[in-house]
């Protein structure tokens, strides 16, 4: 009787330890670093946004770049939508405010001149940077933040935060990529310990968008670009534009979005963004999202439904295809390292996931 009732009391704690380790197992979040140039709401809001809301995701800061917007713009922007969705405990930390080649906004214009490219968007290098981070909040939201931006670089903070996690961290990069780059270059022993870089960049089976060979983010700076997927990562996924440009993004949807939202400042943002100006001008008009791609992968990532891997690089010579994300299946350049290439996302089921987390904003 005696070892019966060992037993079963042993059995009982077994079970009951199995269950502990199931619920931790269930319970673990994806650390990630998300490292944007932001905007408000669509597209780098609603990717931030989203991430801090998931629930599978510890979103251990946003590190803001050049790209789209000026350091200082997509800090007061990052601040302010954190504060509307409760969730002020993750730190907005600047980043790099230039390109890593010298003088690259003045190559725009000599481009522009040389290779056609006409009237083609050019984010931050189209207007002048503000002058600090405070006052683009003052002057977009006519209040005083909550909080401040982390005293600490951008580069740093990824550094520290890898090698404090050496294992568990994934890296967002969704807008140009000279955090990323420069982290690795100063501090080379954190590629290892990086989970896995994940990018919204290139186009590498479709035309450009910014010039006929370039997306966007790489094109900006293409430096930064190839440094980051030379790197030998454990691994890289590439959302770029041959996956971006099937998921059209209408008038009716972004109505419905915003009707959704319930905050008021969201709301009000999804009101004055460029995005519903242009649907208003022009109803029929036909926009894609790019960086809220790349976080629903990462939020779920049986939303892929098809990929590539390919050895992966980037053109930095100066001239018509600058920027250009190049694909090879075998007669790489050497350095060139595997990435997985996005190519088609379950796409009702990615509508359904960000009209959910719109409707929690």
């Amino acid at each position: 009787m005696k070892t019966t009732l060992r037993t079963l009391c042993l059995m009982a704690l077994v079970g009951l330890m199995g269950m502990t380790t199931e619920r931790a197992t269930a319970q673990k979040k994806e650390k990630v670093i998300l490292d944007t140039d932001m905007v408000e709401v669509f597209d780098d809001g609603v990717a931030m946004m989203m991430l801090a809301k998931a629930p599978n995701i510890d979103l251990l800061g946003v590190t803001i770049v050049i790209g789209n917007t000026w350091v200082p713009e997509g800090t007061a922007y990052g601040i302010r939508q954190l504060e509307c969705v409760n969730r002020t405990d993750i730190p907005i930390v600047p980043g790099i405010r230039q390109p890593i080649y010298p003088n690259r906004f003045e190559t725009i214009k000599n481009e522009r001149i040389l290779f056609g490219i006409g009237d083609a968007y050019v984010g931050a290098a189209g207007y002048p940077e503000p002058a600090s981070w405070r006052a683009v909040y003052l002057q977009k939201y006519g209040r005083e933040p909550s909080v401040q931006p982390l005293d600490m670089k951008a580069v740093n903070f990824i550094i520290d935060r890898v090698k404090a996690n050496p294992g568990e961290v994934t890296i967002l990069a969704i807008g140009t990529c000279v955090n990323l780059a420069t982290a690795v270059r100063i501090a080379p022993e954190i590629v290892p310990l990086i989970k896995r870089v994940i990018y919204m960049g290139g186009s590498f089976f479709r035309p450009g968008n910014t010039t006929p060979t370039a997306e966007f983010n790489w094109w900006l700076d293409p430096e930064a670009a190839k440094i980051c997927v030379r790197t030998p990562f454990k691994e890289q996924v590439i959302v770029g534009l041959d996956v971006c440009e099937k998921m059209a993004f209408r008038k009716d949807r972004y109505e419905r979005i915003t009707n959704l939202v319930r905050n008021e400042g969201i709301k009000g943002m999804m009101k004055r963004n460029y995005l519903n100006v242009k649907f208003l001008e022009e109803p029929t008009y036909t926009h894609y999202v790019w960086d809220v791609i790349a976080a629903s992968i990462l939020i779920d990532p049986t939303l892929i439904r098809e990929e590539v891997k390919r050895y992966v690089d980037v053109n930095s010579q100066f001239g018509f295809s600058y920027g250009q994300a190049l694909a090879f299946d075998s007669n790489q350049p050497v350095g060139s390292q595997q990435a997985r290439i996005i190519l088609t996302v379950d796409e009702p089921r990615l509508w359904s996931m960000i009209e959910k987390y719109c409707s929690e904003f």
